[in-house]
């Protein structure tokens, strides 16, 4: 498979045709009206879609950011994942080498991520890129206003 990687601007048709298809696979909840107001408002604070693509077949995403904190840049992984066809056929560790190269010139001293406790799948291959649990995720649900 050759990959080839591209940014997906919020402007651009491939977002709702390639890139929601897939995020929507980790998030099936997310319509495709909620995934486009997410995109615009996310992309104002910074978030960019990097798809893989395999000629002119969109076979991964990872959404990022980099983001300024206490502890020195990061890369921040909103999402990350791959066309359900091909996992295991490498593409999300491309897509982990791509990130880590654009997190050494964004001179970033890390890279982080958030996954949920039971997807063990996913905790797999983080570990399999060095990566490690070093804290709990902890949220909260805000009421609405009435």
């Amino acid at each position: 498979m050759k990959l080839t990687f591209t940014d997906i601007a919020v402007t651009d048709p491939a977002l709702s045709t390639d890139v929601a298809a897939l995020i929507r696979t980790l998030r099936p909840d997310l319509s495709a009206e909620d995934f486009a107001n997410f995109a615009a408002e996310a992309a104002e604070q910074g978030l960019v879609f990097t798809a893989a693509y395999d000629r002119d077949r969109c076979v991964g995403v990872a959404a990022h950011r980099v983001l300024a904190t206490s502890r020195g840049r990061m890369l921040f992984i909103d999402d990350l994942v791959t066309e359900p066809t091909v996992r295991s056929a490498g593409v999300g560790s491309r897509l982990m080498a791509e990130l880590r190269e654009r997190a050494r010139h964004a001179g970033c001293v890390r890279i982080e991520l958030d996954s949920g406790v039971a997807n063990h799948g996913a905790h797999r291959f983080y570990h399999s890129q060095g990566m490690s649990i070093v804290a709990s995720h902890f949220a909260a649900t805000v009421p609405a206003r009435v």
